[in-house]
Formats: structure tokens, sequence, C-alpha cells
């Protein structure tokens, strides 16, 4: 693993990657989404943008690990305040819808960010929802 201190803002860039990254093709859309959020949500307003490389590395290094996933999510666990767990899969799921189409590995890996952060059903359905909304196109 990377000797790189996660911040709370850097546990949310994370995931985006990860969710990026769990269907094994980095999309431009998904790269352009995770910018966005970055630049525009007011959690990130003290973040320094350029910490996202780095954040990005560190989540490659952890998907070649047996257990990188379940490392990644104790990470966030540890690092991102309990009330931002929700950010956190509501950034995921705009991520993965954000090329249009989501993958039975995005699925999955947003099934297991769920559970991890214990998101109950139906708050995760309501967000699930409103990702679906704001992607959809003519």
């Amino acid at each position: 693993m990377t000797d790189l201190a996660l911040s709370p803002e850097d546990a949310l860039v994370a995931v985006m990657v990860a969710v990026s990254v769990s269907d094994e093709a980095i999309r431009t859309s998904e790269l352009l989404k995770i910018e966005q959020i970055v630049n525009h949500l007011p959690v990130f307003g003290a973040y320094d943008a350029d910490r996202t490389q780095a954040v990005a590395e560190t989540v490659f290094t952890l998907f070649e690990e047996e257990d990188g996933l379940d490392a990644l999510f104790g990470l966030m666990r540890a690092t991102l305040p309990e009330r931002l767990f929700e950010t956190a899969y509501a950034i995921a799921c705009d991520v993965a819808a954000a090329d249009g189409a989501i993958e039975q590995t995005e699925l999955r890996f947003l099934e297991e960010l769920r559970d991890a952060l214990e998101i109950d059903r139906l708050h995760a359905a309501a967000i699930e929802r409103g990702a679906r909304a704001r992607h959809m196109t003519l």
C-alpha cells in the first residue's frame, strides 16, 4: 500500500476513481465527471485538485492487491465522517452513470460500497434514481 495519508476529500476522490476502474476501463466521460464534481461540489471547496493523481495511483495500487477493495473501503470508513457516507455513494453513482451505461461490475462495486458504508436500501435507491435522472439523454 502507498504512504499517502488520505483526507476526507481524498477518500471521496478515491471512491470516484474506484468506481471508474471497477469495469477495467476508465472512460473520458467518467474522468470529466470526476473533474466536474471536484471543481463544483462544496465538499471540495478547500481541496487541492493536484492531489487527484496521487489518490488515483493509490486506488490503482490497492486494486492490484488481493484484498485491495476491502482495504479501500476500510480507508474510507476510517477517513470519511459518517455524515459524508451518502455523499460518497451519490458521487460514485454519478461517475458510474456518466458514460450512459452502468456495467455489471460497476453495479457490483456500488452494491459493495453501499454495504461497506451501511447505506440504507431506501436511501440508496433514492440516490441511484437521482443519478439516473441526472444522466438521462433524449
